[in-house]
């Protein structure tokens, strides 16, 4: 790790998920001097806990354009990388488990076909030719074969180190205190280890997002909820699509390496400070409701044996959407944050997006939607999360 100090930058990030080290590698791909500031680890945060569902079906209209481009993208990233992100587009699946909830999977078939990702309603007897492993006690499910999952600490740490190919700093162990204004203008970080100047500052850090951009006078109000993640040892391969449901009670997948990762659903989580892998261990209700959902859709995990727990921490906004742009008012600063628990599979084209707003002040794909204003006239959360992707 780097010795901090007062040598300008061209542009700092605050944040080592993976919109932060994808905007680093973006940025010194265009040759620009970037250092990004993580307090914890690389990975550390939402983008190492996620299930790591690379999805297009199902998404809000407004982030499909960009959950479309991000897919081209993840189709070549290991290459450009250098990297095994363990990418596989072998499809989504959404599950009806009662009889309710088939009207809102064939919606999701619907919608994504309206704006031409290629989706199907399947039968029971078809999800089950297709996916053995899933229980015949469904009611169908919606299949979107061009979605896929990638491995999330694989992906985040090669971005991070094809950026310091590149030439860019990456600074882990090192807190961010504050943003440094001068005027209306950001010039820089207050870190544990002193000051670090830039013209342009990207905040990329998750929930702690509002600890650092409220003291502007900028309010992103996020419902922080805690989701269980149960990981298995690795077993035979029986599942190659990520699994989720309507009700959004349980979402899964079967990694390469053949361990099996299911989340469960979200909980309020109201305990302030830094959080780490050790200090969001789920409640052992909570674990008992995610295995017991997740043997519902899938028996075998029944008889499996349990490698890990956790919990991964959710920056929900109320509608369920990000803040990504540069924001008005205060030059300098740009923020991408609040993807709500559907934001690694953007994770490409975010970075592509944050590198565009800090260097050139706009981008060509549609993030109107993504303006912070947007929540002065909202008060509650009004979406559910979106696990899988």
């Amino acid at each position: 790790m780097s010795e901090a100090g007062s040598t300008q930058r061209d542009v700092i990030i605050v944040g080592g998920g993976i919109s932060g080290t994808a905007a680093a590698w973006n940025l010194a791909l265009r040759k620009f001097r970037v250092t990004l500031v993580e307090r914890g680890d690389i990975a550390s945060m939402a983008s190492g806990w996620t299930l790591a569902g690379v999805r297009q079906s199902g998404r809000h209209p407004s982030e499909l354009p960009l959950a479309k481009a991000a897919v081209q993208i993840w189709e070549h990233l290991g290459e450009a990388l250098e990297a095994d992100t363990e990418y596989r587009q072998e499809g989504n699946l959404r599950l009806a488990l009662t009889e309710d909830e088939v009207p809102a999977i064939q919606q999701v078939v619907d919608e994504s076909n309206a704006v031409g990702i290629e989706a199907h309603f399947l039968t029971p007897e078809q999800v089950h030719e297709l996916a053995p492993a899933v229980s015949t006690e469904i009611y169908g499910a919606s299949y979107c074969p061009s979605d896929g999952h990638a491995n999330p600490g694989n992906t985040v740490v090669a971005f991070a180190k094809a950026a310091e190919r590149l030439g860019a700093e990456i600074r882990t162990g090192v807190h961010v205190e504050s943003l440094i204004l001068e005027g209306n203008r950001i010039i820089g970080v207050q870190t544990s280890d002193g000051p670090l100047y830039a013209d342009r500052v990207i905040v990329a850090t998750g929930i702690y997002t509002p600890k650092l951009i409220g003291p502007l006078g900028l309010e992103l109000p996020l419902h922080i909820q805690i989701v269980t993640a149960v990981q298995s040892v690795p077993l035979p391969p029986m599942l190659k699509q990520v699994l989720g449901c309507a009700s959004g009670g349980v979402a899964g997948r079967q990694q390469v390496n053949g361990q099996f990762r299911f989340t469960g659903s979200g909980e309020p989580w109201g305990e302030s400070g830094w959080h780490d892998w050790t200090t969001t261990r789920p409640q052992f209700g909570s674990i008992a409701e995610a295995i017991r959902r997740t043997i519902r859709v899938v028996p075998a995990f029944a008889e499996a044996r349990i490698n890990d727990v956790w919990g991964g921490l959710i920056d929900q906004t109320p509608d369920a959407l990000p803040v990504l742009q540069q924001v008005p008012g205060y030059e300098g600063l740009i923020v991408g944050a609040g993807f709500s628990g559907h934001g690694f599979c953007l994770g490409p084209i975010t970075g592509e997006i944050l590198a565009d707003l800090a260097v050139e002040g706009g981008t060509t794909l549609p993030i109107d939607t993504f303006a912070i204003e947007r929540f002065a006239a909202r008060a509650d959360a009004d979406e559910s999360l979106a696990l899988h992707g």
